[in-house]
């Protein structure tokens, strides 16, 4: 959840992708059993039960648990109607592709169906004993229509007559009336009414709708500090007599439906990519149910007429307590209550980009010049770093161009406001805007056309490839020569994300960088083969292999004796030549840790070939999102920053960039960030040998093990704060 989604800006959410077409082949190494891998699908489905274990969290502060809840319904959203669609997809169309673990898309379809089936369970019951009576306890409540007394009542009536029926609009279903469309991830209330005057029963479906809030607040006259709410769907059933005059009403129950809204363009047959993508994102809404949610005491027969009017499996139909769709949470989370959130944290700005004279402007530039600058997000301010850059480029006089990848941004951009004020100041502005980011492609269609009339170059990147990588370049003139300007990040430039997003980003003015920056953009904007770069790795022709390369040095230097170590943090590993290299690895005695958020397809602790191998999982407040790659490489340490996981779409279908850190200090400060993270006393997940995640949150006493991302801000801050004083 750059899982970034929507689901974006939940804080947790994943990134899916469209990995199927990539074959079952475990002869990588006949030498590993086939049974080396773990299932991607069900490793994903235990990413979102570690969020679940974070709701149930007694030492998480209460809106921050409800916070947790509404994030794994909604990652769940995504899963069904990424993932699950297409296992669904590849069944219906007979490419019945083995997936990585050797089986069926039908088999795994039934696994994850009894899977999700037992989180959803586990979901309700955390909301219902769990995070509904913590809020309770601290004055947030969630009440019923039948808890409430006359002078409630009457309150809500009136509320209901004027903000609410209006609104509402219900579709009778009988031979004048087909079964209307149910939309994806709407709330629907299943009404059957019965006419006194005939006796006979008839359906209709009652949409909830979106636009209002899901929590209706109650007045408190008694104690007017207590906050009370009642569902919508709640106080609409209970005023179905409004909607249905002279009918008796006999049942009324709760459903949502889940579609496949995968989107596909075929760019090779596609002239104008946006106008294409417009087109099938006008046809998303109407894929078909993967889906059906119901709430737990639906009667057989309204049950009945919606599996057969949505053509839908019993396997696919999940009875569940009210209320459905807890993704609905994130509007208590909004409650100004910050006692019952995560302390606040004001990121600091990056010591070195701080000015060094007392009321003097800051001059990035000048900051950059002086010696390549690592930030850290959000412990490290995005605003008074990468923000601060592209803003002082665009007015600077001396700026002649800037070159930048946008994939996912936030919709009242500061960066694109930068890149349309460097525009029309006359500079040479080119932005790669990737249109197909997942459930961004709308937004992304809208910043590319304000961009084109503006006067920026924009483009869309290469056929077939989608533009992944977290590249900006400014160039400016110095004396009578021209001087590259460089950032190359691990996540996207959206200042909204930054605030929750961990992420790393590299800021130089190294001639070198620059020149394979200039050259990299080069080939994305025009017509340009491929060669290697010196400091960076680039997918799809050389990351991989040059990853590989690098996991094979420190297996031949644990052989010949000298030192070796591998350690990586990504957002999911599921490639089956980076695993087995790292299988390999291990077996010559190589120390290897993994730090991975959501998707592990390694296993761990198997004696035979990942003995060596550590894999640690961390989720909190902030959604891990960097991605780093550091070799021990006998004691002269490789170690690479940026935008790719290792899954195929990045290694192979995505143009990704990893830039490889040369200072010191920054290596040192990226070795410390790993020694943390994967010490026994920071609070993390651990991938055991039987492939299950066991959190490690208490030590022996039962006290709570440090926090690694508190850790972090405290530590930052205090940097900071030195550097400011100096």
């Amino acid at each position: 959840m750059d899982g970034e989604n929507t689901v974006i800006g939940t804080g947790l959410s994943p990134e899916f992708d469209d990995d199927f077409e990539q074959p079952w082949n475990p002869e990588f190494d006949p030498t590993l059993p086939a049974d080396r891998y773990l299932d991607r699908e069900l490793s994903w489905l235990a990413f979102n039960q570690r969020v679940l274990e974070l709701a149930e969290d007694p030492l998480v502060p209460a809106l921050e648990r409800a916070n947790f809840l509404a994030i794994f319904a909604t990652n769940l959203d995504e899963f069904f109607m990424v993932r699950v669609a297409g296992l669904k997809r590849r069944i219906l169309t007979g490419l019945a592709v083995p997936t990585n673990v050797g089986r069926g898309p039908a088999d795994v379809l039934a696994d994850i169906s009894d899977k999700a089936h037992e989180l959803q369970v586990r979901h309700a019951a955390a909301y219902h004993g769990l995070v509904a009576p913590a809020l309770d306890a601290a004055g947030i409540s969630i009440v019923t229509w039948d808890s409430l007394d006359a002078a409630d009542h009457d309150h809500l009536r009136t509320a209901f007559q004027q903000r609410i029926f209006p609104v509402l609009t219900p579709l009778a279903v009988d031979p004048a009336h087909p079964f209307p469309y149910i939309s994806g991830l709407s709330l629907n209330l299943a009404v059957r009414v019965r006419d006194p005057r005939s006796g006979k029963e008839q359906f209709a479906r009652l949409k909830v709708p979106q636009m209002l809030p899901r929590f209706v607040r109650i007045d408190q006259r008694e104690n007017p500090a207590r906050l009370r709410y009642i569902l919508l769907e709640d106080l609409i059933a209970n005023h179905l007599g409004d909607l249905f005059p002279g009918m008796d009403v006999i049942e009324h129950h709760v459903f949502r439906v889940t579609r496949n809204e995968d989107v596909e363009i075929d760019e090779d047959e596609t002239e104008n990519l946006l106008q294409a993508l417009e087109r099938e994102l006008l046809r998303r809404r109407f894929g078909p149910p993967i889906r059906l949610e119901v709430s737990e005491d639906m009667d057989e027969i309204t049950l009945g007429l919606l599996v057969r009017e949505l053509d839908i499996t019993e396997q696919e139909v999940y009875r569940l307590p009210s209320p459905l769709d807890l993704g609905g949470m994130f509007e208590l989370y909004k409650i100004d209550r910050p006692d019952l959130r995560y302390p606040n944290h004001v990121p600091t700005t990056p010591v070195q980009l701080m000015p060094r004279e007392p009321n003097a402007k800051p001059d990035v530039f000048a900051s950059i010049a002086r010696g390549p600058i690592l930030v850290h997000h959000p412990y490290e301010s995005f605003a008074t770093s990468v923000q601060a850059f592209l803003e002082q480029a665009a007015r600077d006089p001396h700026v002649l161009a800037i070159k930048q990848t946008l994939y996912r941004t936030s919709g009242d951009s500061p960066i694109v406001e930068a890149l349309i004020d460097a525009a029309e100041r006359g500079k040479q502005v080119l932005a790669l805007v990737e249109i197909k980011a997942r459930f961004d492609e709308q937004a992304n269609i809208e910043w590319a056309r304000k961009l084109e009339k503006a006067g920026v170059h924009v483009v869309y990147g290469l056929v077939g490839l989608k533009t992944h990588c977290k590249l900006a370049l400014v160039i400016r003139e110095e004396g009578g020569t021209l001087r590259n300007y460089s950032h190359i990040g691990t996540g996207n430039y959206n200042p909204k994300t930054s605030r929750i997003y961990e992420d790393l980003g590299l800021f130089t003015c190294d001639d070198q960088v620059g020149k394979d920056l200039t050259r990299l953009f080069n080939e994305l904007s025009g017509y340009a083969i491929e060669k290697k770069f010196k400091r960076l790795l680039v997918a799809p022709l050389h990351l991989r292999k040059g990853l590989l390369k690098a996991i094979e040095n420190e297996r031949a230097n644990a052989e010949a004796g000298r030192a070796s170590g591998i350690r990586i943090k990504v957002n999911s590993i599921v490639d089956e030549a980076i695993i087995d290299a790292l299988y390999r690895a291990s077996r010559a005695g190589v120390p290897i840790d993994l730090w991975v958020r959501g998707i592990c397809g390694l296993k761990a602790g198997q004696e035979d070939y990942s003995a060596n191998i550590r894999v640690r999982s961390i989720l909190g407040r902030y959604l891990e999102h960097s991605r780093i790659f550091s070799f021990l490489n006998d004691g002269d340490p490789q170690v690479y920053i940026g935008s790719a996981d290792m899954m195929h779409r990045n290694l192979d279908r995505r143009v990704e960039a990893l830039v490889r850190l040369t200072d010191p200090a920054h290596i040192a400060e990226l070795d410390d960030l790993f020694d943390r993270a994967m010490d026994d006393r920071t609070s993390s997940w651990w991938l055991d040998s039987q492939g299950d995640w066991v959190r490690h949150s208490l030590d022996e006493d039962g006290k709570p093990l440090d926090d690694l991302q508190n850790r972090l801000m405290q530590v930052i801050s205090h940097r900071s704060r030195a550097g400011s004083r100096r």
